[in-house]
């Protein structure tokens, strides 16, 4: 169909109908193959501030992609309400792999049970595959009486209520990760939300929150300030990057936890598109560049098939459905 077809098409039907054929003509002579995408820059958009660990990830991962698609891969930080308010961005808007979101795991997993209206569900989304995966550290400030995970806990249990921890939002995996500590250790902590991984670890630096327990690649960095300290990381084993830190296990409490990221694009995106970018996310954690940047960030790289990491996600979200009614944790 061309535009002479078209505009003769206007003259004998009705407004709607004539708007509605071009819409058509247009969706059948716009969107490229599979091959020929991507034709202009694709925006990434990080639903959290510069500076955290998704913001970190998002950067590496553009840096990488944008030299297999020949063309620009701008990231866009849009923080806020724990991830919901880019995800909201991506989910309205057009599936034509120009806009994609790299989410971390607890906006899928977590924020439909705190959040009374949330602006977007799972089906929102076509699920690219899974990119990266680390622990977290627990931290405190360093002004905090506490040298290991034995004794932060002992502090805070002779000071119920008066023990602050920072996060990067309501839902957020860090937020989570402190609530899932605070659970297996049975303390009483008072959360605070931030909008994004670099403001609450400044306050945690400053001393306005006493603990976190942050995701490895964006508060090892700070370590060296001496500002605050290290007491345990919650993977299985020691983290290459923190050696001399202790899991929580060893220091004495049995509790694992392991943040993800993952690449998505909004719902209804070409079948073969999504083919093409999870094999580009493969080529691309496979990059020297980016095997090191993992190394140095105590990262893994975790592809997963989206098939797979539907599945992952439906499963993982039953337990935090668990914890958040029992801990009575909300958003609203």
């Amino acid at each position: 169909m061309n535009w002479t077809t078209i505009l003769s098409a206007t003259k004998r039907k009705p407004l709607v109908s004539s708007l509605a054929c071009i819409a058509g003509a247009m969706l059948f002579v716009s969107p490229a193959s599979a091959n020929e995408w991507p034709k202009q820059p694709v925006k990434l958009v990080v639903p959290f501030s510069a500076g955290g660990a998704t913001d970190l990830l998002g950067r590496a991962l553009a840096n990488e992609l944008g030299k297999i698609w020949k063309q620009s891969v701008v990231v866009d930080n849009r923080p806020g309400a724990g991830g919901a308010l880019g995800a909201e961005i991506v989910s309205k808007s057009p599936s034509d792999g120009y806009t994609l979101l790299l989410a971390s795991g607890s906006m899928f997993t977590v924020n439909q049970f705190i959040y009374p209206k949330l602006s977007y569900t799972l089906q929102n989304f076509d699920l690219i595959t899974k990119v990266a995966s680390g622990p977290m550290v627990i931290t405190v400030n360093g002004n905090v009486p506490a040298k290991n995970v034995q004794e932060l806990v002992s502090h805070v249990k002779a000071n119920p209520g008066k023990v602050n921890f920072a996060s990067a939002g309501n839902g957020s995996q860090v937020h989570m990760a402190g609530e899932a500590f605070a659970d297996a250790s049975g303390i009483d902590i008072v959360h605070i939300a931030y909008k994004g991984e670099g403001p609450a670890y400044a306050d945690l630096l400053a001393g306005t929150v006493q603990m976190a327990v942050g995701n490895i690649n964006a508060i090892t960095p700070l370590l060296k300030t001496g500002k605050i300290r290290a007491l345990a990381v919650t993977g299985k084993e020691r983290a290459a990057l923190l050696p001399d830190v202790p899991t929580a296990t060893e220091a004495g409490l049995p509790f694992e936890f392991t943040g993800w990221f993952a690449l998505a694009a909004p719902a209804g995106t070409p079948k073969e598109l999504i083919a093409k970018m999870y094999a580009d996310v493969q080529q691309a954690m496979q990059q020297p560049g980016m095997k090191r940047y993992l190394a140095d960030q105590g990262m893994s790289a975790t592809i997963s098939a989206p098939g797979k990491l539907g599945e992952d996600i439906l499963k993982e979200a039953a337990r935090w459905k668990v914890l958040v009614e029992k801990r009575k944790i909300s958003a609203g």
